[in-house]
């Protein structure tokens, strides 16, 4: 091979080094850079970076928010209820080389995070308050996540329990507790208004007590009720006095 046609060669290899160490960043990307393995304090991006490998090594981090599903956990309430729950994390990275050095994986390590979060909190709540209180409990597990993830450049964003599901049992014993609340509130509203209507009866009967025409007033609209229904029926009203009267002469 002739000194032209080594040359051609190297001229070719030399334009795919720098076509190789060209590279283009997304606006929601970042690349944390090492040179000789040293971390260089400030990520590159976005736009066109230069890379000159071996001396220079680049990891692209995005640093777009990540949707985190937690898979379901066995969880047993401090009322001893066994549940399942699961939950969404939102987090992003804030700090790409905190994220790439502090951690080896960010990703999978925010996901064990919020498992083992999820199981320790919700394990110290009674089963109402998991499920009437839950957006206190969203609150504290991600304040709790993001105090731990700090360290990382990660900000927890949000999170949010998804769903608990209750065991059979547990839901058959709380459709059963609903229906004797249901009942209990029936009795209750029946019995204000029998109170109700006796106070009005009784304050009827201090009125009819004070003018006796009332009672004849109300008997001869009451017969007119009657003969608006076309009944044949009369009914005469016999004072409870004489009855009275007849019992005593026995």
């Amino acid at each position: 091979m002739d000194t032209g046609m080594l040359g051609f060669f190297g001229v070719v290899i030399v334009l795919l080094y720098l076509l190789s160490t060209i590279n283009i960043l997304k606006e929601y990307e970042r690349a944390v850079v090492f040179k000789l393995g040293r971390l260089l304090p400030e990520a590159k991006g976005p736009g066109l970076i230069l890379i000159f490998w071996p001396i220079y090594k680049m990891v692209r981090v995005s640093l777009r928010t990540i949707v985190l599903d937690v898979p379901p956990q066995d969880i047993i309430t401090r009322d001893n209820v066994s549940v399942k729950v699961n939950a969404i994390v939102y987090f992003r990275v804030m700090n790409a080389p905190r994220a790439i050095v502090e951690v080896e994986n960010y990703l999978y390590a925010t996901s064990q995070l919020a498992q083992t979060t999820l199981r320790s909190v919700l394990g110290q709540v009674d089963l109402d308050d998991l499920l009437s209180r839950r957006e206190t409990l969203n609150v504290k597990l991600q304040a709790i996540l993001d105090q731990h993830t700090d360290a990382w450049g990660i900000k927890v964003a949000l999170v949010e329990v998804k769903q608990v599901d209750l065991p059979q049992e547990m839901q058959r014993a709380m459709a059963k507790q609903a229906e004797a609340e249901r009942e209990k509130r029936a009795k209750i509203i029946h019995a204000e208004g029998e109170f109700q209507a006796s106070a009005k009866l009784a304050e009827a009967a201090g009125v009819i007590n004070k003018e006796p025409m009332a009672l004849q007033l109300r008997y001869l609209q009451t017969l007119t009720e009657i003969g608006v229904e076309k009944n044949t029926t009369v009914v005469f009203p016999v004072p409870i006095d004489i009855l009275k009267n007849f019992m005593q002469l026995k």
